[in-house]
């Protein structure tokens, strides 16, 4: 029993650690590689480094790596700004992942 009740404790606290929502663009600023999103009502500034991986995920769910010249292109976008929605996944206020919806290129 004693086993379980820590292994629950621990199961609960390492959630914490990372976490991954839907937020909405604010602002980006290509030269601190920091992004502004609006989380439900709040908004927060996170830290885009080396290894943040981008996803573009297309209309079927087939998903393809971006590059950071890629996703800045979208993210940088004036258009952009309160309308785009993505999903990004968090840890110590740094993005680990962030998952687009990919244009068609002509």
């Amino acid at each position: 029993m004693r086993k379980l009740l820590l292994s629950l404790v621990f199961l609960f606290s390492m959630t914490g650690l990372v976490t991954a929502v839907e937020v909405t663009l604010v602002k980006f600023d290509k030269n601190t590689k920091e992004i502004k999103v609006k989380e439900g009502d709040k908004e927060k500034t996170y830290k885009i480094t080396d290894k943040t991986k981008f996803t573009g995920v297309d209309k079927n769910g087939d998903a393809k790596e971006m590059t950071y010249e890629d996703a800045a292109k979208g993210l940088g976008n004036a258009k952009s700004e309160g309308k785009l929605k993505f999903d990004i996944t968090v840890k110590e206020n740094e993005i680990v992942e962030a998952k687009m919806k990919a244009r068609k290129k002509n």
